[in-house]
């Protein structure tokens, strides 16, 4: 057939094509020009059927390679009953069309597509006993005598799946009733699968009895084309028969079984066969006794497996040891919604599945994605689990009809049941065929154009149908999710709730008298960021505009409301994009509060948030909040400095991990001090100041361990000619850091054997530099300032210093300031021999043997004085600056260190860094009141609060309270007094610090 027409325009024949579907008319022309069509060729019925598939060219190409594959004598009659019958010509070219696995398995069994020409009544809509018949047939009956019972089994799985292909893209099924055929096939096919391993183990099938319980999708009469079959095996000895032999035997027999389904043979496999929903998973027994399953779900099972018992029914193996499995689970499972944290637990279980969909995939997910089936399914099992306790009519296992009976005992609202009735109709069609194509097991929807094609016109969609695939898909998506959130997975739908009526959608009136009402400086610019938030189409504003009536609450609850929604857009605009960060705001109900917190309770969080806003993720992560400890952070910092290809490269990313974790400690430091809904403000003071203090300082610690390394690779590589090591001094040794803390140390270093002790100390005091430089370099993460200035000489002195050095100077020349600075000192990076063999070599200087003599304490106490009178800023309130005024940090801390340096040789309790530990060791002594020693306390601890306070909320340090008056409401938020109470703050602050230094006066001035 020559396509071209002369003159170059097209032939009526390739015109014809194209108007019938085909998107290579010249292609399809020379297959209509095969042998082995000549004679229905030009049958315009055939060209007629053809075009009504989902593929007309996959159509047409099947038809050729099973005309090819028939035996001569049948090739004829297979053409001619496929012009004149209409049932088998549109069951035939319809599966052809839709699925290449089926046209494979015509063309290796020529003679199957004789079953689809027959259409008897009960052919309408088989059920199991119908399909157990047909595989019975092909297993043992004549179309299995030439092949092993596993490959005749997996060929009369074939012959059977036609059938139902057949059906459902001809729309004799709709989905449900195809879903529930894939069921009853596959409950057909275990029985069979079964009935093999007895066949080949005989004597384990005599020695037990052996139930197969369906689970998931096929126990809920709604199995995919391709999909693992889930399973739980449960067994009794017989009579006669000792049980862990009875136990042995049915385990033989269930592995037989799940390989008869799922080994790959010649006549391919057919589905795995999945037992890891049973008790422990697979950690547990393949098969266990009914008592076994009963104790494990009575004492251990989790919420989830509860939820998935509720699918549970007997599909194969002995019927009264199946009935007697769901008797005795199915009270469990209508008992589970009475367990603690139950809706918490399944929504968690959610969030895990959605979480582990690669972010690549996400977006082209059917199944386990937003707006997906499992949302549907999700929230269907529980409205089951929560209402079916009490109404039996809710109790199917079958999702739609579980939908259908929540609707009409009123628990979902008819509207809505209908919509997500549709749109899981809609989404498990897609699923079908996209499965149906290559019977290939997948959830995802194809990228390919052609495959878009083929799939938007198997659902009947012919004008721009990829188009309309797509919006028509999204739609019933967004329907699914907003529907889903409504019913099951909206965890603010509670805070939503509490509002006024009319508040949960906001016109723009209604937003600035709202705003107002709350306490907002600025409703003209605040409204301008709601406008900026809400408005539009697009997910990212739906979801915001449900969350903005609580978020609006929770900036309320702050001391800066406006800074609070501001920041809540800036971060909105750098990740509003990304759907992980919906997806928190959205599925995670603390994540949304925390951010609100720490979006209106300073400028610090939120401006480290906004150099790398991808660090919200920590706020709804389990774990999200906790500090990670010195060890795991040196370890990825120094794996970090590792992989990078110079020494700034490698600070830089150390200095990120720093900006990340000050967010994450600034973070926690915030809500745990404001407190949210599901988990108060914390009420011991003293152990979150000092979760700061460890935290801040261990990451310091580990950003200057990677500073360290970067420093001695860039230039010396692996070794530095000198040991090195970073002690610790101040704050930081005692890990008592605020937000606004440098870091004071000492570097110290021992050359090593062998090597010139010149260029040793040439490379030390190089490395000190260098890091220095590294950590103090302009950047957009915040600097970590290193202050030296405490060494031997102060800053005149030597930067760097051997241990031999440092041995001589304070044995020659050691003040007693010097001994007092000393005694915060710990190693914090580099070689650890040589930090312990520096705190060795001072031990004796700060813990005096025979105490302190009284010129020492005279001096220590001039030293006092003096630096009260001298170092407090100019017109600074001495009784309000909480470093040196009046009961403040400095009293404590020098009381403290003065009991240490008089009694710490004689008292090993009191070596520590830790002014709180120093101080309860002291009151353990005997050597403070349990009285004073808490007024100090309280002091100390308040006095850092405040401190933490100023520079969480200006984004700077400083030793007093704010000046401004928001400002100062919001540290006082932060310390725990509600608005209108700054003055309060302000007088127990006076009250509470007056009381420590008059202990300071008895104890330390001898007053």
């Amino acid at each position: 057939m020559a396509l071209p027409a002369p003159q170059g325009r097209r032939s009526s024949t390739f015109t014809r094509l194209l108007r019938h579907g085909f998107t290579d008319p010249q292609a399809a022309g020379k297959l209509l020009d095969a042998p082995e069509l000549s004679s229905v060729r030009s049958d315009s019925v055939l060209l007629e059927a053809l075009g009504a598939t989902a593929d007309p060219d996959q159509a047409l190409r099947g038809l050729v390679r099973l005309a090819e594959a028939q035996p001569a004598e049948d090739q004829q009659r297979l053409l001619s009953t496929l012009v004149t019958a209409k049932p088998l010509r549109d069951r035939l070219l319809g599966v052809l069309g839709a699925s290449e696995a089926l046209a494979d398995h015509l063309v290796r069994h020529p003679g199957d597509w004789e079953t689809l020409a027959t259409y008897e009544s009960a052919d309408l809509h088989p059920t199991t006993p119908e399909f157990e018949q047909a595989l019975a047939e092909g297993v043992w009956g004549e179309p299995g005598a030439q092949l092993s019972r596993e490959d005749a089994l997996r060929a009369a799985y074939r012959r059977a799946l036609l059938g139902i292909a057949a059906r459902d893209v001809c729309g004799t099924t709709d989905v449900a009733q195809t879903a529930a055929e894939l069921a009853d096939l596959a409950t057909a096919t275990l029985r069979a699968a079964l009935e093999i391993a007895s066949e080949e183990q005989p004597g384990d099938a005599a020695g037990c009895r052996l139930a197969v319980i369906g689970m998931g999708k096929c126990g809920g009469h709604e199995l995919n084309y391709v999909s693992d079959v889930d399973v739980i095996f449960v067994a009794e000895p017989k009579d006669g028969v000792e049980e862990s032999d009875a136990l042995q035997a049915a385990t033989r027999l269930a592995a037989r079984m799940m390989r008869v389904c799922s080994d790959v043979t010649p006549e391919g496999t057919i589905w795995p066969v999945d037992a890891n929903l049973r008790p422990e998973g697979r950690n547990g027994p393949l098969v266990r006794t009914l008592s076994s399953h009963l104790a494990y779900y009575q004492r251990w099972a989790k919420t989830w497996e509860f939820q998935a018992l509720l699918k549970a029914r007997t599909v194969a193996g002995d019927p009264v040891l199946g009935q007697e499995y769901v008797d005795a689970v199915t009270p469990l499972v209508w008992q589970a919604a009475e367990r603690e944290n139950f809706i918490a637990d399944v929504r968690q279980m959610r969030r895990r599945v959605v979480a582990n969909i690669p972010a690549a995939q996400v977006d082209r997910e059917l199944k386990l994605g937003p707006g997906g089936l499992r949302d549907v399914e999700f929230a269907v099992q529980l409205l089951q689990l929560v209402h079916g306790r009490s109404d039996a009519t809710l109790r199917s296992a079958t999702t739609l009809d579980a939908l259908k009976a929540l609707a009409a005992g009123g628990y979902v609202g008819r509207q809505d049941a209908t919509a997500l009735d549709a749109a899981y109709r809609f989404l498990r069609t897609l699923e079908h065929r996209i499965q149906l194509h290559k019977l290939r097991r997948t959830h995802l929807m194809p990228e390919d154009e052609q495959d878009l094609r083929r799939l938007a016109r198997s659902l009947g969609m012919r004008t721009e149908p990829v188009d309309t695939l797509r919006k028509e898909w999204k739609w019933h998506a967004r329907e699914v999710r907003r529907l889903h959130e409504k019913l099951f997975y909206r965890p603010l739908l509670d805070a939503v709730a509490v509002l006024e009526p009319g508040e949960i959608r906001l016109s723009a009136k209604a937003a600035g008298q709202r705003l107002e009402a709350l306490g907002y400086e600025d409703p003209v610019a605040a409204l301008r960021h709601l406008e900026a938030l809400a408005s539009g189409v697009t997910r990212k504003a739906a979801i915001q505009r449900t969350l903005l009536p609580v978020l609006l609450g929770w900036f309320a609850d702050s001391a800066d409301p406006d800074a609070g929604l501001l920041g809540f857009r800036k971060v909105s605009d750098a990740l509003g994009k990304t759907p992980w960060y919906l997806r928190l705001l959205r599925d995670e109900g603390a994540a949304a509060e925390n951010l609100a917190r720490v979006l209106s309770a300073g400028r610090l969080a939120p401006d480290l948030l906004l150099r790398a806003p991808e660090a919200v993720a920590l706020l709804g992560a389990p774990d999200g909040l906790k500090p990670r400890g010195r060890a795991a952070l040196e370890q990825e910092v120094l794996a970090a400095v590792g992989r990078a290809e110079g020494a700034e490269q490698g600070v830089a990313v150390a200095r990120g991990v720093r900006r990340r974790e000050l967010f994450r400690t600034a973070a926690a430091d915030l809500i745990g001090a404001y407190g949210t809904e599901a988990s108060p403000a914390e009420e011991d003071h003293g152990q979150a100041v000092d979760a700061v203090g460890s935290a801040l300082s261990d990451l310091n610690a580990a950003t200057i361990a990677g500073a360290l390394r970067a420093a001695v690779r860039e230039q010396w590589g692996d070794t530095l000619p000198t040991r090195f090591a970073v002690i610790g001094m101040g704050r930081f040794g005692g890990h008592e850091l605020n937000y606004g803390s440098d870091a004071d140390v000492l570097f110290v270093h021992e050359p090593r054997e062998g090597a010139d002790e010149q260029e040793a100390a040439k490379a030390a005091f190089a490395v000190a530099n260098e890091m220095r430089r590294l950590l103090q370099a302009p950047s957009s993460d915040p600097p970590l300032l290193i202050d030296a200035d405490l060494r031997p000489e102060g800053k005149t002195g030597p930067l760097v210093r051997t241990l031999a050095s440092y041995a001589a100077y304070y044995r020659r020349w050691s003040l007693v300031w010097e001994a007092q600075a000393l005694l915060r000192a710990e190693p914090v990076a580099g070689d650890a021999e040589v930090g312990r063999r520096f705190i060795e070599l001072v031990d004796p200087l700060r813990y005096p043997r025979e105490g302190l003599g009284e010129d020492a304490v005279r001096e220590i106490r001039r030293l006092k004085a003096r630096m009260e009178s001298e170092r407090l800023p100019r017109g600074a309130d001495p009784t309000m600056h909480t470093k040196l005024g009046r009961g403040g940090l400095s009293d404590v801390e020098w009381t403290v260190q003065l009991l240490q340096m008089r009694h710490g040789h004689e008292l090993p309790e009191l070596r520590t860094t830790r002014t709180r530990v120093a101080l309860a060791a002291a009151r353990d002594a005997g050597l403070i009141g349990e009285e004073e020693a808490r007024t100090l306390d309280e002091a100390w601890v308040l006095a850092t609060r405040v401190r933490n306070a100023v520079m969480l909320v200006r984004g700077r340090p400083g030793d007093t309270f704010p000046g401004d008056g928001r400002e100062l409401a919001a540290v006082g938020r932060y310390l725990g007094y509600e608005e209108g109470h700054v003055g309060e703050m302000l007088d127990d602050y006076r009250r509470i610090t007056r009381r420590a230094r008059g202990v300071v006066e008895e104890l330390f001035y001898g007053a």
